[in-house]
């Protein structure tokens, strides 16, 4: 057993080192693992930080942890808060969190005392963060910023990419990315530059020929990736509401160049990338991985069985970003047709890359794992994910039936060989890996049911060690959210949550298709106001 435990304490940290913040990490200091720099902490987007020695499940409990501080902000925070250790501004040394609003603000605070460092606004002189676009109120009650940045340390001080949204005083709106150095808060390369495109097709808003980016029409909901010294995002509508197809985009993080357009349904329509927030995932190889919402699918394939007219709505993607985008394999259901007109999409929730897992003594499986609003959990080979069998998924690596009965809006997590599941209106689930396959009924879950959204869960742990899942209860914008944490490895264990001691941790109101952060000794819970500050109690 002590061998076994070893070898699986060297597996998590090979693979904490192989993805997402490690792989940006600008020296190899012992400092440097504590930074959260991306969406669900790395770019396979597990939620999984395996450096976290202050936190155990001796101490988070509600006599000795609790809430700490709360960090006032200007609006609604929907990105995840992101946290980069020893950052030099005005002559002092701080562990640093960065906050971004919808009301397109982003806030520099010190990470351990909640004083703030700097503040920014993301708006022009007399334009306003959006309203809501044609009623829909998905994102309320305004747009601004929405998407979880990213940030690049090693670029000069560091860097931190996002998108704005806005309005000017014409009524014409805006999507714009931003690059801010993470010491003065100051604007890069010329930034920010304004988002446009166009590629060809015939699809929803397209003249002579090609599809025309309306900036009107979407939302930079899911979180930004960075592979390779390249900033990737992708947008989505709002509700359903067309016209709109469904675009992804690369821009130079040197200069803010755009460098590519892929455009996944451009011959037909809707085919927006929403994934409830979560991020945009990548491998080592750096290739990225997302799934699409519902919209046009072709059933009629080319020689190579991708779809003739280039229409890839509501199915799991893997794109090149090497040298431009462009889809290199996929995954589609047989019944895809069918969900999109039921508006059962996928891109309800998010793809989780997972490291490489061991199906023999010589034989590795490299999976992709998505989950959307049918209920069913698909597992993919990222080698060979199976494209499009019209008559049935047996072209898929695994597909768990129903595994999630009323679907899924958030993203998984990973951690000790073992995938978690927070469904909507359903309890956590944990799904342990046999021999490179998930298991078809969970090894434990939570007794709590969280309601709608559902949860993204995340887990810290010291190695293997002192595993515990973190999970916001969402319980609508006039209820009070609660935070949950819980033994990884026993889902059954509650450990803490902040409704136990009555009103000493309470902190109102959560928001919905959020992600919590853990770094340090700390949990940053986001809310409709900023951010509350969990930790070791004094």
């Amino acid at each position: 057993m002590r061998c076994r435990t070893i070898v699986v304490s060297i597996l998590l940290v090979v693979w904490f080192f192989a993805v997402g913040a490690a792989a940006q990490m600008p020296d190899g200091s012992a400092a440097t693992p504590i930074d959260v720099l991306t969406h669900h902490n790395d770019n396979g987007r597990t939620g999984l930080i395996t450096n976290e020695t202050t936190l155990t499940l001796a101490n988070v409990n509600s006599a000795s942890f609790g809430k700490l501080n709360f960090l006032n902000a200007d609006g609604k925070v929907d990105g995840e808060p992101l946290y980069v250790s020893n950052v030099t501004i005005n002559g002092a040394i701080h562990n640093v969190l960065y906050v971004v609003t919808e009301h397109d603000s982003i806030y520099a605070f010190d990470a351990d005392s909640g004083a703030q460092l700097w503040k920014r606004t993301a708006l022009p002189p007399g334009e306003t963060p959006s309203d809501g676009i044609d009623g829909c109120t998905q994102i309320d009650p305004e747009i601004g910023i929405t998407n979880t940045p990213v940030i690049d340390r090693n670029r000069l001080n560091g860097v931190i990419y996002f998108v704005a949204m806005s309005k000017d005083t014409n009524g014409a709106y805006h999507h714009r990315l931003h690059a801010l150095d993470i010491v003065t808060g100051g604007e890069l390369f010329g930034g920010p530059v304004e988002i446009q495109a166009k590629y060809p097709g015939s699809g929803d808003n397209s003249q002579n020929g090609f599809v025309v980016f309306d900036p009107k029409r979407y939302a930079e909901r899911v979180g930004l990736l960075e592979v390779n010294g390249k900033i990737h995002m992708a947008f989505t509508s709002h509700c359903d509401h067309r016209p709109y197809t469904g675009w992804l985009m690369q821009y130079s993080g040197a200069t803010l160049q755009q460098l590519s357009v892929l455009n996944i349904t451009p011959n037909g329509d809707s085919g927006g990338i929403w994934q409830s927030g979560g991020g945009l995932a990548a491998d080592n190889d750096g290739y990225m991985y997302f799934l699409d919402g519902d919209g046009t699918f072709d059933t009629v394939l080319d020689v190579n069985g991708f779809p003739i007219n280039g229409d890839f709505g509501n199915g799991m993607l893997k794109v090149s970003t090497s040298n431009g985008l462009a889809v290199a394999d996929y995954f589609e259901m047989y019944n895809t047709v069918e969900e999109s007109a039921a508006d059962l999409d996928l891109s309800s929730g998010g793809a989780i890359v997972l490291p490489d897992l061991s199906i023999s003594a010589n034989k590795k499986i490299h999976l992709v794992l998505g989950a959307g609003k049918d209920g069913n959990i698909y597992v993919a080979n990222r080698d060979n994910m199976g494209k499009w069998n019209p008559t049935n998924n047996s072209n898929l690596y695994q597909q768990l039936t129903g595994a999630l009965p009323n679907g899924e809006f958030a993203v998984p997590a990973y951690f000790h060989n073992t995938v978690y599941y927070g469904g909507l209106t359903d309890h956590i689930r944990a799904f342990p890996i046999v021999n490179g396959k998930l298991s078809t009924s969970p090894s434990s879950q939570t007794s709590t049911t969280f309601n709608y959204p559902g949860v993204t869960p995340s887990v810290s742990s010291n190695l293997s060690q002192n595993g515990i899942l973190w999970a916001l209860q969402y319980r609508g914008s006039v209820g009070k959210a609660i935070l949950h944490a819980y033994n990884a490895l026993d889902l059954t264990q509650e450990l803490y949550n902040s409704d136990q001691q009555g009103t000493r941790d309470q902190f109102g109101a959560g928001t919905h298709f959020t992600t919590l952060t853990i770094a340090n000794g700390r949990v940053y819970v986001p809310t409709p106001t900023g951010v509350a500050v969990f930790g070791l109690l004094p």
